[in-house]
């Protein structure tokens, strides 16, 4: 039994040192201030050296190995710790002006918001515009999952719907890219990005999903009534503003769209509990259904069937705004049609 716990132990730290010499190297590689051909020797290196301090020269100089290998873990964890977002780079056309939305009343003010017309992810006329919104018209809260690597993964975003005269106002938390960047999700893991807040109108930030990127989108309407969906929209306007002022970094797993979604939930409804589906964004849809928060009249196999909106885009794929928005809505169950007491809401 003592033989068998010190094989286990020994497994672990093995385990344990060769996770550490990986993921420094993989530090290095994506964080050092280094030319693109010394990054992978400085990476290969680092993780060499954290090998040999880990197996070979404990044999002769235990405690020298121990702290040597400490320091060099407190090292790295300080130098990427410490990096900021910096101030001057080339972020391209699509991320590159932050939004500072303003609340006066019932009024809502956001200046930038994105409405490109995308011919391609390279070729798109670009637009920013700054509009004007009437709270009291605030009717809810609608929620996107497009999907383009296996149903696992998606991107999360919440539209805020003002009534049939007015486009709904799209907020996607996404990275910003550097021009001629592209997405790396194990980059994500070591502050390669920032991340922003787009305000968009969905013929930009829909249509360039579901039309040009051939993603699947899907749209799910949520209970959330008026109240509730203008609470929501006060934390996108305050996480807005906060990044405009101090840049953030993006992050693959505990900093991304779902994320921080999660974060806006737990924001207006404190005891809004932790799940799995958080992590693996593409089954968010499944845990708000679950938290009753899109219509559960059907079962959500079948609402999931019905979310999608790919066919009804390509074919309003011209249509002004706002019966673009309107199209992509056919058809879609929506709660919020049904009298739902004020006094109980069920979360966004």
């Amino acid at each position: 039994m003592v033989r068998l716990a010190r094989l286990f132990w020994t497994a672990a730290l093995i385990v344990v040192a060769l996770g550490f010499a990986l993921w420094g190297g993989l530090a290095l590689y994506f964080q050092a201030p280094f030319g693109e051909s010394a990054r992978i020797p400085a990476a290969l290196g680092w993780a060499a050296l954290m090998l040999l301090i880990a197996f070979e020269l404990p044999r002769r100089h235990g405690r020298r190995a121990a702290v040597a290998r400490r320091g060099g873990h407190l090292l790295l964890l300080a130098g990427g710790g410490t990096r900021r977002p910096p101030a001057a780079r080339d972020r391209g056309d699509a991320g590159g002006r932050a939004r500072t939305p303003e609340i006066a009343g019932d009024t809502l003010t956001v200046r930038n918001v994105r409405n490109f017309d995308w011919r391609s992810d390279t070729d798109y006329t670009p637009a920013w515009e700054d509009r004007v919104y009437d709270l009291r018209r605030l009717e809810g809260i609608d929620l996107w999952s497009s999907t383009w690597a296996g149903e696992d993964i998606a991107h999360i975003l919440l539209s805020f719907d003002f009534g049939p005269d007015t486009p709904p106002l799209a907020w996607s938390i996404e990275l910003r890219k550097e021009k001629g960047e592209v997405y790396s999700a194990l980059a994500g893991f070591f502050r390669q990005a920032e991340l922003v807040a787009i305000a968009a109108d969905e013929r930009d930030v829909i249509r360039v999903r579901a039309t040009v990127r051939d993603e699947t989108v899907r749209l799910y309407r949520m209970r959330a009534n008026p109240q509730r969906a203008r609470a929501v929209l006060q934390v996108y306007v305050d996480g807005a503003n906060r990044l405009a002022e101090r840049p953030s970094w993006y992050n693959t797993l505990t900093t991304n769209c779902t994320t921080t979604v999660f974060q806006i939930a737990k924001a207006v409804e404190p005891g809004f509990p932790l799940d799995w589906r958080v992590l693996v964004s593409g089954h968010f849809a499944e845990y708000a259904y679950d938290r009753g928060s899109l219509d559960t009249t059907l079962p959500f196999a079948e609402l999931k069937r019905g979310a999608r909106i790919n066919e009804r885009a390509l074919a309003a794929d011209r249509e002004p705004q706002p019966e673009f928005s309107r199209r992509l809505r056919e058809g879609v169950p929506n709660p919020r049609a049904a009298a739902l007491p004020a006094a109980a809401p069920a979360a966004p």
